[in-house]
């Protein structure tokens, strides 16, 4: 496809550089060529391509053809052998009338490069037609006393072969009064003259009939012939006289029917009958016969028809007056007609090229001729086309003009082109012909294709089917056909452990993106790539667009307790004092969810105790508080089964199992059993417990003032600049949980729980415990400072 459009553009730019040099060069000559009329159809005339010089090959490659005004085709180029032949029968009559000589005026047209040769073919007459008489008999009335030598002019003959073929001269057959002479008219044509010679007697012969013949100059000659008829009358010896023997007349072509040309007079000396004169036309032509007529008693010549410059110039008539005698006088009219400006110019397209390629440089897009019947300024004409189009008219030879690009073209801008051309004649009034040409321009592959967005960002929720329709891409190219085909595929990742290839794939057709597997939000939460579109233009053209893919999450994670642990092992068995005061924190649950958002958000639920009403849990942090005073009644083992739940849909849940286990004191991990015991041991016993209750309580009161103060300020330092935690979204942000160093956690510690789907991290951590206690009773299990655990989920614990 490349390689032929190459061919076209350098065949157009060889057609432009051929029509720039033929504008100073072009309009040579060539013959001229003759013909003799009625030859057959496909009679061999010249060779053209002898005499232009070129080869056969190059007659073709170079679109040679012939044009004439007109678009007659009466000849016809054989470009195989470089013949001008004959295309129909040339009747010189019908082509050219009286004209001689008849020259047939065509061109000869090479499209590649432009060149333009005039020639011209002259058409020879040949005898191929008779004398005619337009009277099969003439009548005469002549006076018997007529002198000797006088003449009597009758009707010539009309033959419409022109030179040697036309009429020659006249005969009569054998007579003892006439003999014939031959005359010639103004126009060349030939008439006869009766001449007298010997005195006719009414009396001894009062009519005589004469053959008369008209022979051209053929050969072998043609002949026609007519009856005259002559009849002796008596004396008449006037003859009329005409005014003056030439009429000169000059008249518009415009004129209307009726209007008066002119008016001829004449007179006669004789009186009565002889005196009376009648005007009649002398011998007109048909065509003079059809356009003037003569008033037979005023002499007014008037116009029977509409007169045209282009048809006929000029008239030449005689008017003969003849009075009651028979007697004759003869005067010449001579009609000028005056040329009008009512022809409008005519455009004769000679070659158009359409559609034409858009970026290219100058370009003929066609050729024409503008013609105009008219004469002086009324045929002169000035051709133009609109000023706002990216073309230019450029005269060529012989009012041949070409239209060609002034620019290179941008079919994007606009692919077709009306352009009207405008012809206007130098006449009074001026008249205009407007000839419309359509021209289109084809593409070229000049326009990248145009992604609707710079880059896409596509949402696909985790744990998708394989094969998902996730969105699409689309890109628009502005060319046309294949170049603004366009193909999607994509590009190679700039991140090379992103295995792309099988994440995603994309329909080539349509851009439509499909995943290629299941995503896991918790092992990727989103990822990009880059996407191409290619048209199918030749060279191809290409962009690019960036794709970004969100994995959105679903809640496929259950909740996972932390602590206690639930892994099978000893259970762990948290301490409370019986002389602890409602709401006393017996623990705290913690759990952890891998998915994030509101998937995440944890609430916790008592589902089960052993004695309903002694505990509760708080819903939104997991602690474990005593609901009421305990007392003595009280069983000593409880057993609490607590539901954690997160928020998603539908909702997931786990189940922790907490053992708590009432003492009098914290030296006392569990209840003594039931032994007899001096009562002095038991009361001081009861007295030591009662002390370090004692100070339990107060140094557990000053400690949460001042852990109080200091969450406080944590939390205020937080907000003022996010610090290792960030807040998630929800009714469940994440905070700093305090954990005194009661029931059966021997030391005070603070946890920080990270339950954010957007976080950097998803993290648990300990901090260092705030008070030491002495003695380490605590069931957690023993964990490094500033340790990081990581579950199966993707959730890493620090400690610190």
């Amino acid at each position: 496809m490349e390689t032929g459009w190459m061919h076209n553009r350098r065949q157009r730019q060889v057609l432009v550089f051929f029509v720039l040099l033929s504008l100073s060069g072009a309009g040579a000559e060539l013959g001229p060529y003759s013909t003799v009329e009625e030859t057959e159809r496909g009679s061999f005339v010249a060779n053209l391509g002898k005499d232009l010089g070129l080869g056969l090959t190059e007659m073709s490659s170079r679109g040679a053809r012939i044009i004439s005004q007109g678009n007659k085709q009466h000849l016809q180029l054989k470009i195989q052998t470089g013949d001008l032949l004959i295309n129909e029968k040339l009747d010189r009559e019908e082509l050219c009338g009286p004209i001689e000589p008849c020259i047939l005026h065509f061109q000869v047209l090479m499209e590649k490069p432009l060149e333009i040769f005039q020639a011209e073919l002259r058409v020879i007459d040949i005898n191929d037609h008779s004398p005619v008489f337009t009277e099969k008999e003439m009548v005469l009335k002549i006076p018997e006393n007529s002198p000797l030598g006088i003449t009597f002019p009758l009707n010539y003959a009309v033959d419409l072969d022109l030179g040697s073929n036309n009429v020659q001269n006249y005969k009569i057959s054998p007579s003892s009064h006439f003999r014939v002479l031959t005359r010639e008219l103004r126009d060349g044509r030939k008439y006869p003259e009766l001449v007298l010679d010997k005195e006719l007697d009414r009396e001894e012969e009062p009519q005589l009939r004469l053959t008369l013949t008209a022979l051209d100059g053929g050969s072998p000659p043609r002949s026609g012939t007519t009856q005259v008829r002559i009849e002796v009358v008596d004396i008449n010896d006037n003859a009329p006289e005409f005014e003056q023997p030439i009429y000169k007349v000059q008249i518009p072509e415009n004129s209307p029917l009726g209007s008066l040309v002119a008016t001829v007079s004449a007179r006669d000396l004789d009186s009565g009958a002889n005196g009376r004169i009648s005007y009649t036309l002398f011998q007109p032509s048909e065509d003079t016969s059809k356009t003037l007529e003569v008033n037979p008693m005023t002499g007014e010549i008037r116009l029977r028809k509409q007169l045209d410059f282009e048809t006929t110039m000029s008239y030449e008539v005689d008017i003969k007056a003849t009075d009651g005698g028979g007697l004759s006088g003869k005067c010449t009219l001579l009609l000028q007609v005056v040329d009008v400006n009512d022809n409008p110019p005519q455009v004769t397209m000679s070659a158009l090229t359409s559609p034409i390629p858009e970026n290219s440089p100058e370009i003929v897009v066609a050729v024409f001729s503008v013609s105009d019947p008219d004469s002086g300024n009324n045929g002169k004409t000035i051709s133009s086309i609109k000023e706002d189009l990216p073309f230019l008219l450029k005269p060529s030879v012989k009012n041949f003009y070409t239209l060609v690009t002034e620019r290179a073209l941008d079919r994007e801008a606009k692919p077709e082109y009306n352009i009207t051309i405008t012809v206007i004649d130098m006449g009074t009034p001026r008249l205009q012909t407007e000839y419309n040409v359509t021209v289109q321009i084809s593409d070229v592959n000049d326009n990248v294709p145009a992604f609707t967005q710079s880059s896409y960002t596509l949402f696909v929720r985790e744990n998708n089917s394989p094969a998902l329709h996730i969105g699409s891409v689309s890109a628009t190219d502005r060319d046309s056909g294949t170049n603004a085909q366009v193909t999607y595929s994509l590009l190679p990742p700039q991140d090379p452990h992103l295995p792309l290839a099988s994440l995603v794939s994309i329909n080539a057709d349509n851009g439509h993106l499909f995943a290629l597997r299941s995503l896991d939000y918790e092992s990727l939460q989103a990822f990009e790539f880059r996407v191409g579109a290619t048209d199918r233009g030749s060279p191809a053209l290409s962009s690019e667009a960036l794709v970004r893919v969100l994995v959105l999450d679903a809640n496929d994670n259950s909740p996972f307790v932390l602590y206690p642990l639930q892994n099978g092992s000893a259970p762990c068995t948290e301490l409370v004092p019986r002389a602890a005061e409602p709401g006393y924190l017996v623990t705290k649950v913690v759990a952890v969810d891998g998915d994030s958002g509101q998937n995440a958000w944890l609430s916790f639920q008592l589902l089960k105790a052993t004695e309903p009403g002694l505990f509760g849990v708080w819903a939104h942090n997991g602690e474990v508080r005593t609901a009421r005073l305990l007392s003595e009644r009280d069983a000593a083992k409880h057993r609490l089964l607590v539901l954690v739940k997160d928020n998603g849909e539908p909702p997931r849940s786990a189940t922790a199992t907490l053992h708590v286990l009432l003492v009098d004191g914290f030296s006392q991990p569990y209840l003594p059993l039931p032994e007899a015991a001096p009562t002095q041991a038991q009361a001081d016993s009861l007295t030591v417990y009662l002390v370090v209750a004692l100070a339990s309580v107060s140094s557990l009161f000053l400690f949460s003032v001042l852990l109080f103060v200091a969450v406080r300020l944590c939390r205020r330092s937080r907000a003022a600049s996010v610090g290792g935690c960030s807040v998630p979204e929800g009714p469940f942000p994440g905070h700093l949980v305090d954990v005194s160093g009661t029931g059966t956690l021997s030391q005070s510690y603070q946890y920080e729980v990270c339950l954010a789907g957007a976080s950097g991290t998803n993290e648990f951590k300990f901090l260092k415990p705030i008070l030491p206690n002495i003695q380490d009773q605590s069931p957690v299990p023993e964990m490094k400072e500033n340790s990081n655990f990581r579950n199966d989920f993707g959730f890493s614990i620090q400690l610190k």
